[in-house]
């Protein structure tokens, strides 16, 4: 016999009252006398009634849902960032969907479709790095309140809740010109990225700032900024005739790779070349030497993100709001540019 998931309905039959009556009395309306929400709430303890959220949502026009979409869930920044967003969303209130694009454009645009047949009062989206064509992020910003964090877009004119990308990359860049290096090559994605794009602004500033040449060789462009892409395109900088002293990269899952191809050839880490990476994941302090990285403060970035989309969400009459709220970062400092 197939299970039947209690309702209103059911509870309203069984205590031969109305189905509004049963509602007020489990919302504790204060018309209701005391006896029956006793009655009501004991019958609907006993069958394990669930209100259903998404007809509560369509009667009230808000669900206290917040969609979240980012490009992978198993990346350890990204559960730092859901972590902060779960974190404040509960305290305010609200329940959370996650979903993942897996920098998958289409199915970036299908999950945002998704979020609006649930009713998500809100949307938190971290983009697809490939995202070029962002019409459908802009028809949605015309149903309901939208934030970027983490991986945000200059195209789409709502809040973005980033790091301060370029100023954490030039400290990281000029961390290596103040420990006296001079031909610092710098491991990038291919353009597009937002968050790749701000970090190599903030590495030729720092080399302009520095009065340091800007060598094409040592910049290095790549698709997958991996663990793997990080070794191959270590060994293409250590073939060059004159070889970089430095390598900032711009994930430290390829500043890892760097370390392990330069230990593999017993090049002296950071004697010989130093290497900066960006985000202080877990491996960073795993890896020896131990890896000089940016640090982002995830959760504080997911619960920011939350705070300005219910601020969004309460306030439905506001004009479209396109600001950026930038989070510091950090640079730690440890034996792969600097030893004590």
């Amino acid at each position: 016999m197939k299970k039947r998931t209690p309702t209103l309905k059911a509870l309203a039959e069984k205590l031969d009252l109305s189905i509004s009556t049963v509602s007020r009395a489990l919302n504790d309306h204060p018309d209701i006398s005391d006896v029956t929400k006793k009655r009501v709430n004991d019958l609907a303890h006993n069958l394990n009634y669930i209100p259903n959220i998404f007809a509560k949502g369509f009667r009230s026009h808000k669900s206290n849902i917040i969609g979240v979409i980012v490009p992978s869930i198993t990346h350890y920044f990204t559960t730092t960032l859901i972590r902060g967003v779960l974190e404040e969303a509960s305290l305010k209130g609200y329940r959370v969907i996650v979903s993942e694009s897996n920098n998958d454009i289409d199915k970036q645009t299908e999950m945002l479709k998704t979020m609006i047949q649930f009713g998500v009062d809100g949307v938190l989206m971290s983009i697809s790095k490939m995202t070029r064509d962002v019409s459908s992020i802009l028809k949605v910003l015309n149903t309901l309140p939208l934030i970027l964090f983490d991986k945000a877009s200059d195209k789409i004119p709502c809040t973005q809740v980033v790091i301060n990308e370029t100023e954490s990359a030039y400290n990281a860049v000029e961390h290596l010109v103040n420990i006296g290096k001079k031909r610092i090559a710098i491991i990038k994605e291919t353009e597009y990225s937002y968050n790749s794009e701000k970090r190599f602004e903030g590495y030729l500033k720092a080399l302009k700032e520095h009065n340091l040449p800007i060598d094409d060789k040592l910049i290095i462009s790549v698709d997958d900024i991996s663990l793997i892409q990080g070794k191959r395109m270590a060994n293409v900088l250590l073939s060059l005739k004159k070889r970089p002293d430095a390598i900032f990269a711009i994930t430290d899952t390829a500043a890892i790779g760097v370390i392990k191809t330069l230990k593999k050839f017993n090049i002296k880490i950071p004697e010989e070349i130093a290497v900066v990476g960006f985000s202080n994941s877990l491996n960073a302090t795993i890896i020896e030497p131990m890896l000089t990285t940016i640090d982002q403060p995830g959760q504080k970035i997911g619960a920011t993100a939350v705070k300005y989309l219910i601020e969004e969400i309460n306030q439905p009459n506001v004009s479209l709001i396109n600001k950026t709220v930038e989070i510091r970062s950090n640079l730690i400092i440890r034996d792969s540019t600097f030893k004590v």
